[in-house]
Formats: C-alpha cells, sequence, structure tokens
C-alpha cells in the first residue's frame, strides 16, 4: 500500500489530528480485501453457512462505519460486537440485520440492548431473569443466544448441568424472550494440535443435536462455535452460521488452507534523516549507541499512534522498498530508524515508513510485528490510535 495509489477515501471513528490525512502518520486499509477475506471464509465453511462478521472494539481498529457499509456489499446474515453500546450504535448507523452480542453483558445495559433490536448473550439464569424483566414491555418476543461453555471457562452455561438450567430457559422461550441460538467460544482453534478444539466442537454438536429435539426448537435457529480458525480448519456437523475476526482484517497466525490478503498498513512520514558518528545514542535511556558511522532516520510517529513501544530495538520498517531498524525506545511521538544499505541514499524527510503492510513489493505482516512486539496481531490492530485518520483504498 502507498498513499499515492488506489482510490483513497478518508474515514475515521474520532477527529483525525491534521486535516491532512498524510501529514504525519496514518492508517491505510484495502477495502477490497477485507471483501475478499470474507468471501474466502465463505469458500472454506460449510455450504449455505450464514455469515456474521465481527465488527467489535471499532472493526479491530479500522472503523466500523466504513467496515460495515464494505461488508454489507457481501450481504452476510448479521454482524457480531462484544457489547451493547457497539451494537447501538451500529443501529445508529442504519444497521438493520441482525446484530449479536457475543459476550455477557451488565443487567443494567439489557434495556438498552431490547430497544435497540440486538439479540444479547445469556449465560446464567440472573442474566436470563434480568432480560426478561427487561423485556416485558416489549411488544413481542425479544429475541436472545444462550452461550455454553464447552471448555473457554470465562462464560456460559454448564453442559454437564443442562437439567438445572434449560427449564428455565425454555420457560423464556415460551414467554416473551425467542430463543434465537446457540453458541459456545472455541478456546485453541488457531493452534497446532487441534485435539482440544475438535473435542469442543463435539460437545457442541452433541447439545446442538439435544436442542433441536426441544418443543422450544425453532428451524431457523442459530448454531455457532467457529472463529476466524474454527471457520477454515474445523467442521461443526450443528453449526449454520460462522463468525470470522481476525482473518477478515488480514490476520492468520495459524496454518490454513487459504492466506488472507493484507488488509491493513500503518504508515508515517520521515521527518529527519542524518548521518550520526560513531558512539551517538538513540532516544530515551540510551538504549542503543551507533557502533560504527550510521544514517539515521527520525519518523514523526511513536506508540501515542499505536506503535508498540516493545519494538524498541526490536522491530524494522520498509523505507523504499529496504529494511531498516527501530534503534533505541520507541518514543510516545517518534521513533528512530537505522537505514541500513538496502535503503536507497535518496531517502530524505518526507518519505513514507511502512510499520505494518507493503511497500515496494516487499511486507511486514501483521504477525510479524507482532511476534517482534511480543503479543498478537489483534493487540495491534485494536492498538491503533483512533486519531490517526483511516484512509481507505478501493481495489
Amino acid at each position: 500500500m502507498h498513499p499515492a495509489s488506489g482510490t483513497r477515501v478518508l474515514a475515521s471513528s474520532a477527529p483525525p489530528l491534521s486535516a491532512d490525512p498524510n501529514e504525519r502518520a496514518w492508517v491505510e486499509i484495502d477495502g477490497g480485501a477485507l471483501l475478499r477475506n470474507l468471501e474466502r471464509v465463505r469458500e472454506a465453511a460449510a455450504p449455505g453457512a450464514k455469515l456474521i462478521p465481527m465488527v467489535k472494539s471499532d472493526a479491530y481498529g479500522i472503523g466500523v462505519r466504513r467496515a460495515v457499509a464494505t461488508l454489507q456489499r457481501a450481504r452476510p446474515f448479521g454482524f457480531g460486537v462484544a457489547t451493547v453500546a457497539e451494537g447501538a450504535e451500529l443501529r445508529r448507523m442504519g444497521v438493520r440485520e441482525p446484530v449479536v452480542i457475543l459476550c455477557p453483558v451488565p443487567p443494567s445495559t439489557l434495556a438498552t440492548a431490547v430497544q435497540a433490536g440486538l439479540v444479547p448473550c445469556v449465560s446464567d439464569l440472573s442474566a436470563l431473569a434480568a432480560l426478561r424483566e427487561a423485556a416485558a414491555a416489549a411488544p413481542g418476543p425479544v429475541p436472545f443466544q444462550i452461550e455454553v461453555d464447552t471448555g473457554m471457562g470465562r462464560a456460559g452455561f454448564c453442559l454437564h448441568e443442562r437439567s438445572g438450567w434449560w427449564e428455565a430457559v425454555a420457560a423464556a422461550a415460551r414467554g416473551n424472550l425467542r430463543l434465537f441460538g446457540v453458541f459456545t467460544h472455541l478456546h485453541s482453534a488457531d493452534e497446532p494440535d487441534l485435539a482440544s478444539a475438535r473435542r469442543q466442537v463435539e460437545r457442541f454438536d452433541e447439545f446442538a443435536a439435544w436442542v433441536r429435539q426441544a418443543p422450544e426448537a425453532q428451524e431457523d435457529m442459530l448454531f455457532h462455535c467457529s472463529n476466524s480458525a474454527g471457520a477454515l480448519r474445523l467442521r461443526s456437523v450443528a453449526e449454520n452460521a460462522v463468525r470470522p475476526g481476525i482473518f477478515l482484517y488480514g490476520g492468520c497466525s495459524f496454518e490454513a488452507p487459504v492466506r488472507p490478503e493484507p488488509v491493513v498498513a500503518l504508515q508515517a512520514r520521515i521527518a529527519l534523516v542524518r548521518d550520526v558518528p560513531e558512539g551517538t545514542t538513540a532516544g530515551y535511556g540510551a538504549t542503543y549507541r551507533a557502533s560504527g558511522r550510521e544514517r539515521w532516520a527520525t519518523v514523526a510517529a511513536g506508540y501515542g499512534d499505536g506503535l508498540p513501544r516493545s519494538l524498541g530495538n526490536k522491530g524494522a520498517a520498509l523505507v523504499a522498498g529496504g529494511t531498516a531498524r527501530i534503534v533505541g525506545r520507541v518514543s510516545m511521538n517518534a521513533v528512530v530508524l537505522r537505514l541500513g544499505a538496502d535503503v536507497p541514499a535518496t531517502v530524505t524527510a518526507g518519505d513514507v515508513v511502512t510499520f505494518v503492510g507493503g511497500d515496494s513489493g516487499s511486507e511486514t505482516s501483521l504477525e510479524r510485528v507482532a511476534e517482534a512486539a511480543g503479543t498478537i496481531g489483534y493487540e495491534i490492530l485494536t492498538g491503533l490510535s483512533p486519531k490517526l485518520p483511516r484512509t481507505w483504498l478501493e481495489s
């Protein structure tokens, strides 16, 4: 990606720090790649599986408004979020598709969920009672999903104790609530060894088959357990929907039959280029010292923009097709690169640096950056400052 290529549209969930989207630093997003990644999931999933793209955390940091508008072109069944506030925002944006909440919600937010026509998650009987109360004045049955715990452990009804809670769920479904679906979370679908994930899928499939025999079951009920990795690497016999997330946005830290196209690029401009003598130190704490005469570039981006501080003396960036190593600590608004022999001598202030994404045929993948930072691609994406302009390429 490069700021001069493609058809560019400025879109941001928060006011950018500058009126010029490419003055200092920005996030560039390939909307065409986002759509093609969704199609890759559609092709890999079970035939006819409904698509529920996850757009939580501002669509993994890229900007939910533009992301949803782009994804709607593929006609997904609905959208997945983590909170009631995120779901209500989609409704304010005009989203009419089902919006499912995949995390337990505080009881105080359930009235908002009902009013917005969202599908909240219920993981225990107290949440079920709170939802029934919130739905008491609704004109018709309020949809909800139950989460069952197949091994994640953080939420969900216990499968081994179904006799103690299912009757309450069934009674609610016969009253002012409608059982919209059943789901679970897979904890290890992205691990090399899929044995534990397969056991989770088996538990889910067994429970889904049992639910389908219940009088409260509806033909159009959703059953889903697959995230990105699950949709691409596993197969549930009960599942009729999948909810891809990180793969859509270009992340794939697991072995999969297909790879995503890069979607996000973090880019910035060089503010200063200079030659420094041997012994010159870089950054706070002087954690790097030039071993000889070196050429350094100071770039106008730092951890205040979402460039992880942990990349100090570990990370790298692409500059004019070459690779430049980060030297010294990453500051809040600046970082220093050592320009190596493969970086053209003509590089100067104003030129573009790419920390994540492609440049001149080379690429610094999301996974590579995350590995260097000691984290995961999710954190890199969601850590990008909302103040950075988001510019979209339609390819």
